[in-house]
């Protein structure tokens, strides 16, 4: 039976509980995954208070949360730097397991960055309901997490009583490189050139910076608008404009093309629809999306190859094994 451990004081902007890699499989049913915007964040601090890496834990975007503890517990936080962590009123560290017990409260101010995420993972996991094979909330559909919705104040998160976990800190060498100026891995297509792009388009993709638009959520990262040349005069019977195809499914990362703006599809992103997608962020690339400041950071796409995208996921996977971590 699980026990209350987190009674929340302040929901911040839009804290949600996501596990990982959410529901993989269901986009031919309408629904892209959930989960968790920087996964490599998300897994690490699983890992640190014995958790399997994809158990429930809650996704702060932007700080401003506040929580009373009610049992004792283990925590820890990763992710955005500047956030103003504090445990009863004193500097909390990130990257480490904290040991917790009742009436301690935790609390974040605005987040200053670089980063735009943090996670905190709970010992045992939040336990909310398991829907369609997943805790994870998928705002789109409003299902998952509690209730479907963001976290509110009043809401009470229960975890299950399990072992307290060995105290553990990420080294500094394996903690994700956080920025203002981001490079992204990308592979290109589908629908690149020559088909869709001409050649001069890929290279000016790769080749310029891009600026994080305000309107960046987890349905999409909507980048500056650009003028592509298009290697075709329109999309024929898909519609008068070149980024238009007939309706095809979505991978996660796409790099979609409305006309003339590019939109990195997160994962509460849409599954299909009829814009092109000349471009996909790579695995080992999709958590550096989460940790973009909209209105603020910018962007480099550096394409790479299937072999390079592998083992980047594969160091990336390294990073959140905990055998890798400093004991306490």
């Amino acid at each position: 039976m699980s026990l209350p451990v987190f009674d929340v004081v302040a929901p911040g902007l839009q804290t949600l509980v996501q596990d990982y890699p959410g529901r993989r499989g269901l986009q031919s049913k309408g629904f892209f995954p959930a989960g968790p915007m920087d996964h490599l964040s998300f897994r690490v601090a699983n890992s640190l208070v014995g958790n399997a890496p994809g158990t429930a834990a809650l996704e702060i975007p932007m700080g401003r949360l506040t929580l009373k503890v009610l049992a004792e517990t283990s925590v820890a936080v990763t992710g955005a730097e500047g956030s103003g962590l504090t445990l009863n009123g004193e500097p909390m560290p990130l990257w480490e397991t904290v040991r917790l017990v009742p009436g301690d409260e935790i609390k974040c101010v605005i987040v200053k960055g670089p980063g735009f995420r943090l996670y905190l993972a709970v010992v045992g996991g939040i336990d909310v309901p398991s829907v369609l094979g997943s805790r994870a909330t998928y705002t789109m559909g409003g299902i998952g997490g509690v209730e479907g919705r963001a976290l509110a104040k009043g809401d009470v998160l229960h975890a299950p009583p399990v072992p307290e976990p060995t105290r553990l800190r990420v080294p500094a060498s394996l903690r994700p490189a956080l920025a203002n100026d981001w490079e992204i891995e990308v592979m290109r297509g589908p629908h690149a050139d020559p088909d869709f792009l001409t050649e001069q388009d890929w290279k000016g993709l790769i080749g310029r910076e891009w600026k994080v638009d305000l309107n960046a959520n987890r349905v999409g990262t909507r980048l500056q608008a650009h003028r592509f040349q298009w290697a075709r005069p329109s999309g024929g019977v898909a519609g008068g404009h070149p980024s238009n195809i007939l309706d095809g499914s979505y991978p996660v990362g796409g790099i979609n093309t409305n006309g003339d703006v590019p939109v990195i599809l997160g994962p509460d992103g849409p599954t299909a629809g009829g814009f092109t997608v000349i471009g996909t962020v790579v695995h080992a690339g999709l958590w550096k999306t989460g940790q973009l400041r909209p209105g603020r950071d910018t962007i480099r796409f550096r394409e790479v190859s299937l072999d390079e995208a592998l083992s980047l996921a594969a160091r990336a996977d390294y990073t959140t094994d905990p055998h890798h971590y400093e004991e306490l």
